[in-house]
């Protein structure tokens, strides 16, 4: 479960990071607070918000089993123990 939050964490990080990026690249102030306006971020939380639901979508429509599929859970056969899987 920690996984898919980090990476949707991760996901919503991805704009900040590239405008501090381009604020580096341009060689402008990157920790001065007129550098992150409040226009901007908010734009960047907006568009860190549809790619965390592009994210989300994206993980629910192609993670998983088919929809047809039947979960066997593990169980134990000749003493050795078989993982659960989805026909």
């Amino acid at each position: 479960m920690i996984r898919p939050v980090l990476t949707e964490i991760g996901i919503f990080l991805i704009p900040f990071a590239v405008y501090a990026l381009f604020l580096a690249a341009t060689r402008s102030g990157l920790f001065v607070q007129s550098s992150w306006p409040v226009t901007i971020v908010a734009r960047l939380i907006l568009v860190a918000l549809v790619l965390v639901i592009a994210g989300l979508v994206g993980l629910a429509h192609f993670s998983g089993a088919a929809p047809n599929s039947t979960y066997v859970p593990a169980h134990i056969e000749n003493g050795k123990l078989v993982p659960g899987t989805e026909r």
